[in-house]
């Protein structure tokens, strides 16, 4: 079993949370985890840079003048990259198909990502993440407590407007709900904090393990 600390939110250590590893995939693909990476960065691109090549452009394909005796220099087809109206010489097309992977192997990049973090312990626990209003001050304070320092993930169980608008200008750090994670966003940042019920659903919706060392000061 490996164990993550838990926390509230002033920072206090509660204890620990256990998680079996084989929930998020039991070891770390590497080649699984580049795939994924690979994918998300692929789907990014916006796929519009195109030129017209000699092929594309109009024009009659027939040689311009006879080949000697005119004192011109040898020219062949109008539509040479060398004319002006000519095609590009190396021209820019269109690229193909996405990248993708099924929907498997995409939760399990984003599993194993996740035990990666764990394994490096680089992933916390907050028992409950909750701002009763819109402020910047109340998640900032809440990631020092915590230590973190270099910026991180913030996964939520489900979507929080209070806690998106009061983290949103923090600086290195996003904020996703779990059905919005992937593998890389999971490794992109340095730490991953999630909320207690995002770290449940996580794991298929089982409960999480009643921490070891300590009380719940969060649960009703």
């Amino acid at each position: 079993m490996l164990a993550v600390p838990l926390f509230n939110m002033q920072g206090e250590r509660l204890g620990e949370v256990e998680i079996d590893p084989a929930t998020l995939g039991g070891e770390v693909r590497p080649a699984l985890l580049k795939q994924a990476v690979v994918m998300f960065q692929d789907h990014q691109r916006k796929r519009c840079a195109r030129t017209k090549g000699r092929g594309d452009v109009e024009g009659s394909t027939r040689k311009i003048y006879r080949q000697k005796g005119t004192g011109n220099a040898r020219m062949g087809t109008i539509r040479t990259p060398i004319r002006r109206g000519g095609g590009r010489a190396f021209a820019r097309r269109i690229p193909g198909a996405y990248k993708e992977m099924p929907k498997k192997m995409r939760r399990l990049a984003r599993n194993n990502a996740v035990l990666a973090k764990i394994r490096s312990d680089r992933v916390l626990v907050v028992d409950s993440i909750e701002c009763s209003e819109p402020k910047t001050k109340v998640v900032a304070g809440m990631l020092k407590a915590l230590g973190i320092k270099r910026g991180c993930l913030l996964a939520l169980e489900g979507l929080n407007r209070n806690v998106f608008l009061s983290g949103r200008n923090l600086p290195a750090t996003d904020i996703r709900t779990v059905d919005e994670l992937s593998a890389f966003e999971v490794l992109r940042r340095p730490q991953v904090v999630f909320s207690r019920p995002a770290l449940e659903r996580l794991i298929h919706g089982a409960p999480a393990a009643a921490p070891a060392g300590g009380s719940e000061s969060g649960e009703g």
